[in-house]
């Protein structure tokens, strides 16, 4: 496996908690993408466009702080399950074992598909009410 990162949700303010976060951490954002960025066949209302659909800030060896807006369409965020453990994988077949071993008796929220972002991506909570999200991506940094 190649990393486990915090990845937090929120409602509107993604990017004023990153740029606090960055003041405390330091570095520099290694990722920021708004709804307005993607694919067509994803539409997003135009209130969602300035919102980030993905930000991450390296904040140590190995460790990625990442996050995201929630769309309004998704319902409010809710504090106490606005965080998602995000695995990053070394390979399709890692993602796949690992994506249905924890999703065993728990609830698939998004099956892993290639996204535009991604090459095999999912998401789910597990039986035990805890969220994760499973990532392969061709292009990750090593």
């Amino acid at each position: 496996m190649a990393a486990l990162n915090p990845y937090l949700g929120f409602g509107g303010n993604c990017e004023e908690a990153f740029n606090f976060y960055k003041t405390v951490f330091g570095g520099e954002f290694q990722t920021i993408m708004r709804y307005k960025e993607v694919p067509a066949d994803m539409p997003m209302p135009p209130t969602e466009g300035e919102k980030l659909v993905h930000i991450s800030l390296p904040i140590g060896k190995g460790t990625i702080l990442m996050g995201s807006d929630k769309p309004s369409s998704m319902g409010p965020v809710t504090t106490g399950d606005n965080f998602t453990i995000s695995i990053t994988t070394e390979s399709n077949e890692e993602t796949t074992s690992l994506f249905k071993g924890l999703s065993a008796g728990g609830k698939v929220t998004m099956p892993l598909a290639k996204t535009f972002y991604s090459e095999n991506f999912g998401m789910l909570v597990d039986k035990f009410g805890v969220q994760w999200m499973v990532n392969f991506d061709l292009n990750q940094p090593t």
